[in-house]
């Protein structure tokens, strides 16, 4: 009989093999910066609040399975027409993996800007399709004459376009947009994991039959409980709603979810703090010198300097975690992407950062 590995290189397909598995580091102890979290908790009434619902909670049931009550909440609260649907997924991640498994065939393809968010090639390749790659202008917005070539040349059955666009932080030229859309032969994606940091809405985007828009409510204040939001034609989630797996959003998410968005304005007050400590960050990283720092739409900042590997790791020991992009892409060379966290957090972690470039 043969031993555990031989019957993995023998039965797990070679593409998934070739895969590193989505690595979280470990943040205990320090000041986490590094996955573009709201850093803000609820104030103690509105804790004491949502405790109290939640002892209603029917756990020996099984969560209503169409998510029906907390539906209605987020289509009063993002403004979601009458003639669009919505599904939920436990996270966007889940919502990427249901949109690539239903145009999922041999031969087709997805297609993204890059760099963006990595998950995009991850899933593609999980489903059996395959990733194209197409890198963005040297201002990180749409490289649109290689985008059209693309897609001319690949007839993508999905495309995403992250708006704003993880990690660069940017929002790509409207017109840009638009091009791709009305070019793109199957679905486009345009994925709004950071709309609270930005003025920008695509909802008016979905007259396009081929558009649908994602968002999240992981980056205002809610990424434990794993809530991704699907908004499109019915259509397309009627279909899409079949790959669903059944109760998939459980019981405390959606009592949990209903509260905060019954509280919305407390979340939004955050957002709204986040985009000016964001200002405040920025014009501060702009002012040192030998380092380059993007503008950003998101609740992060991208910013360039030298030997970046080893400034992250020199934060890191001084107690603060961002993300070091170096390598991710080349044109993410000596990389790295801050949070904005609180005032606090982002005076310590100007400190580590003005002390690892001079060691």
């Amino acid at each position: 009989m043969k031993d555990r590995q031989s019957l993995v290189k023998q039965w797990v397909r070679p593409e998934i093999q070739a895969l590193q598995a989505y690595h979280v580091p470990a943040a205990d102890g320090l000041v986490k910066l590094d996955a573009m979290e709201n850093p803000y908790s609820w104030p103690e009434a509105m804790v004491a609040d949502w405790q109290q619902r939640l002892q209603g909670a029917a756990l020996n049931r099984y969560p209503d399975a169409a998510a029906v009550s907390l539906k209605a909440r987020l289509r009063e609260v993002m403004g979601v027409a009458d003639e669009q649907d919505i599904l939920l997924g436990n996270g966007s991640d889940e919502i990427i993996q249901l949109l690539a498994m239903a145009v999922a065939e041999q031969g087709r393809s997805v297609l993204a800007p890059e760099p963006g968010f990595v998950m995009y090639r991850m899933i593609a390749t999980f489903t059996g399709m395959q990733y194209c790659g197409v890198p963005l202008d040297e201002d990180f917005d749409l490289d649109l004459p290689a985008m059209l070539a693309a897609i001319e040349r690949e007839q993508p059955a999905l495309v995403f376009l992250a708006l704003p666009n993880n990690p660069t932080g940017n929002l790509f030229s409207a017109d840009k947009v638009k091009a791709v859309i009305e070019a793109s032969p199957g679905l486009v994606v345009l994925d709004e994991a950071y709309t609270a940091f930005t003025d920008r809405d695509h909802l008016s985007y979905l007259h396009y039959p081929n558009v649908l828009v994602m968002r999240t409510l992981s980056k205002v204040g809610l990424a434990g409980l794993r809530l991704g939001i699907l908004i499109g034609g019915r259509e397309w989630l009627t279909e899409l709603d079949k790959l669903r797996l059944p109760y998939n959003i459980n019981v405390l998410t959606q009592l949990s979810a209903e509260f905060a968005l019954d509280h919305f304005s407390v979340l939004t007050d955050q957002t709204q703090t986040i985009r000016r400590e964001r200002a405040v960050l920025f014009e501060a990283l702009a002012a040192m010198p030998g380092v380059e720092v993007w503008p950003s739409e998101a609740n992060f900042i991208l910013l360039r300097c030298d030997e970046a590997r080893a400034i992250h790791a020199r934060m890191k020991a001084a107690g603060v975690l961002v993300k070091c992009l170096d390598g991710a892409h080349p044109m993410l060379e000596n990389c790295l992407r801050f949070t904005v966290g609180t005032p606090e957090e982002n005076q310590r972690m100007l400190g580590a950062f003005t002390e690892a470039l001079a060691p």
